[in-house]
């Protein structure tokens, strides 16, 4: 049976430079993307993408897939994604899944049952819900009509607000009757070995840092001028991006000047990788390999587990 890889952990732990690195040394191995924002063309230097080069060099699936005028969705990458690694088992070959964002790994590796958009109902709740007094009031609806989920939503969180009060608009079910599977860890439902990657703090906050600094100087910021020149705009989702979000309020004029904007970008992303960990360490089966300072380093000993069909002792602190 053809068992695959799962390398999950915080932004700018390096997987992607691992997972390449992986793939070079195991010929039968071929890249599957689980970022929610590589999914869009044009988007490279903000979300850190292979380049063509490295691309040709190993398969890569789910990159450049969509344009940043559209609404890219779980359920999209669900549905891609096991498309992909039917592909890649046809072939005779393996997947490294690669992935940042957990809820995507989760519905690929758990299969959950993910429910579905409805825009139109999303738009009107995001209307309703854009004062104060609308916020106030979705809340108290979702605490009527999910009161689970509302215990877990803070009630100024409009996004998240909306999502719950749309799903059940939509298919008449609370949204926290979807959510269960996300508290329980069973067995993966397809062969999958799930390895992280972890590094000290001090380091991944450096290379946060450095990896803004190297997108500033590859030019980010004309990256992000032609995307909000497209006719066609930017969805939510794209805008939501961070670095894309901060670079596009200083081209508004919402906030005075690209070093600020760029600050604010890394003290975000070090948010987000803190997100990131809250959301891995949860999961037990999860293996965890520390890298001083070089992930790269990590694919010999990785791919000797992996070829073993067994991943790592978790390290003694990942938190």
């Amino acid at each position: 049976m053809t068992r695959h890889l799962a390398l999950v952990g915080c932004t700018a732990t390096g997987k992607s430079a691992l997972a390449l690195e992986l793939a070079r040394r195991a010929p039968d191995a071929e890249i599957v993307s689980l970022d929610s924002m590589q999914v869009y063309r044009g988007m490279d230097i903000g979300t850190a993408k292979a380049t063509a080069a490295e691309r040709a060099a190993v398969p890569h699936h789910l990159v450049d897939v969509v344009d940043p005028e559209h609404e890219w969705s779980v359920r999209e990458s669900q549905r891609s994604t096991a498309a992909a690694i039917a592909g890649i088992e046809a072939r005779g070959r393996r997947a490294v899944l690669v992935g940042g964002t957990g809820l995507y790994v989760r519905a690929v590796i758990d299969g959950l049952t993910v429910p579905p958009r409805a825009p139109e109902t999303r738009r009107a709740l995001e209307a309703s819900t854009s004062t104060a007094t609308g916020l106030a009031a979705g809340y108290a609806r979702l605490q009527q009509v999910d009161p689970a989920s509302a215990a877990r939503i803070e009630p100024g969180n409009r996004r998240r607000i909306v999502r719950a009060l749309e799903v059940f608009e939509t298919t008449g079910l609370p949204f926290s009757s979807f959510g269960a599977g996300l508290t329980s860890y069973p067995p993966p439902v397809m062969p999958v070995d799930l390895v992280g990657v972890w590094l000290p703090r001090p380091e991944l906050s450096r290379r946060i840092f450095r990896r803004f600094v190297a997108m500033r100087d590859r030019g980010l910021l004309d990256e992000v001028r032609a995307l909000a020149e497209r006719p066609e705009g930017l969805s939510r989702t794209a805008r939501q991006a961070i670095g894309y979000k901060e670079l596009l309020e200083f081209l508004d004029g919402r906030i005075p000047t690209l070093d600020a904007a760029l600050e604010l970008a890394v003290r975000r992303t070090r948010q987000f990788a803190r997100r990131q960990r809250m959301w891995f360490r949860r999961d037990p089966r999860i293996r965890w390999l520390a890298a001083a300072r070089n992930p790269e380093a990590l694919a010999p000993v990785l791919l000797a587990l992996w070829k073993a069909g067994a991943t790592a002792e978790p390290v003694a602190d990942h938190a």
